[in-house]
């Protein structure tokens, strides 16, 4: 179920699909008895939850009585899950878990009620890892290439050849101390 969907329609969503709330009258359907009493917070949270989809990071917030709120930065993404049960699958719905180095085992924002979801996964990981295509690396004024830590390459390749006469001098001085090991005297303590 691959979808092509651009950046400016994910950064467009602000609310779960309708499916969402045909799969937690399901859900609640499970224990008829209780059906009264876990249909209202469900009701809530589907009406109320918003995403919102920047270019530094995703928040989601819902509730009423309880409002919850969650910003993520890409930066601190780490892993990427999506997960559906039947039922989401047979809705056309997934859960994307996302995981940050927080400690906890468990996600950190659960983004669900969405149809394009391995779109925005994609999207997610293209935040997360930062654009690697040349094509989207911006040209400074001068018309060279600016490389994604905002260097141009002049000064990219002036780094890297620093870089290897650095470790150049770092081999000789390794094989003048190898040399000089083998040269001393053994036996012989210093204190």
């Amino acid at each position: 179920m691959k979808t092509s969907v651009d950046e400016a329609s994910i950064l467009a969503i602000t609310k779960p699909d309708k499916a969402l709330w045909t799969y937690y009258l399901l859900s609640c359907l499970i224990i008829p008895p209780l059906f009264p009493l876990l249909v209202l917070p469900m009701w809530f949270r589907y009406h109320t939850m918003r995403y919102k989809f920047t270019d530094e990071g995703i928040s989601m917030s819902w509730g009423i009585l309880f409002r919850r709120e969650i910003i993520l930065n890409y930066a601190r993404i780490q892993d990427i899950h999506l997960r559906s049960n039947l039922i989401e699958r047979w809705l056309g719905l997934a859960r994307i878990l996302v995981q940050t180095a927080s400690g906890s085992a468990s996600a950190e924002l659960t983004i669900e009620g969405l149809k394009e979801f391995e779109a925005v996964r994609d999207f997610l990981y293209s935040k997360m890892r930062g654009v690697k295509d040349p094509a989207h690396h911006p040209v400074s004024s001068g018309g060279t290439s600016v490389t994604p830590n905002g260097m141009d390459s002049a000064a990219a390749a002036e780094v890297a050849a620093t870089l290897r006469e650095v470790s150049r001098e770092l081999r000789a001085l390794r094989q003048t101390l190898d040399s000089r090991a083998t040269t001393e005297p053994k036996g012989r303590d210093d204190v």
